[in-house]
């Protein structure tokens, strides 16, 4: 998997608290900027985290790069619906010897990683001849969710939240959660305070809203607190 930032708003940190500021100013938009420290904006935007304030979130925006990632991510990731995503086409682009994605567990396992590999070599052969036969975007259809695929993705801040909360998370499927944590990296290196709490409510809140299914680790952040 290769996830990289490759575009957002500029000082987004500074852009969240000057749209924060307008609120509560008079001063034109163009001067709310002016005027404020660092040290400032991160007081403004750790207050507003704590007053669950994220509509001044929305004005600043990341663009993810991400590859080498499945089908079967893409199918959850989309599920995010406030963003923009770009995907490779399995209909235009020739998918002769797709790469594929295979889960940990069954690389782990020698007899359940001779029959993955086989089951893609035979679909792999099959895709070939039924590419000869019928048009591409029709012979597509047997492509599995294995299938590797590549995707730029843009989301606000406000919607990173939601997609980190979600699959930061212990229970989230493992591929979408590595995605996030990565995608977390890279968004924490621009922007350090606008995603200091970012993550599952476990982290932020020793709190979980799994119920009978929670992992258990709200209550070790509890018990550390």
């Amino acid at each position: 998997m290769k996830v990289e930032l490759i575009a957002y708003t500029p000082d987004p940190e500074a852009t969240a608290a000057a749209a924060a500021r307008l609120c509560y100013s008079a001063q034109g938009a163009a001067d709310l900027k002016q005027g404020l420290s660092r040290e400032e904006i991160t007081k403004l935007i750790n207050k507003l985290i704590s007053m669950g304030h994220l509509s001044p979130m929305e004005h600043v925006s990341f663009t993810f790069a991400i590859e080498g990632v499945s089908r079967a991510l893409s199918h959850q990731l989309v599920r995010h619906r406030i963003a923009s995503y770009s995907q490779k086409s399995q209909r235009y682009v020739d998918e002769n010897n797709f790469a594929y994605i295979m889960p940990p567990s069954i690389a782990a396992e020698p007899e359940a990683a001779k029959i993955f590999k086989q089951m893609m070599a035979d679909l792999q052969e099959a895709y070939r001849r039924l590419s000869q036969m019928v048009p591409r975007e029709d012979a597509r259809y047997i492509l599995p969710n294995a299938a590797e695929t590549k995707l730029v993705c843009t989301m606000n801040v406000r919607s990173l939240y939601n997609f980190f909360r979600m699959r930061c998370c212990r229970r989230a499927q493992w591929e979408i959660r590595e995605l996030a944590q990565r995608m977390r990296e890279e968004v924490r290196a621009v922007a350090p305070a606008l995603f200091a709490l970012a993550g599952p409510s476990c982290e932020s809140e020793g709190i979980c809203w799994e119920g009978d299914f929670s992992c258990g680790r709200a209550r070790e952040v509890r018990s550390r607190g």
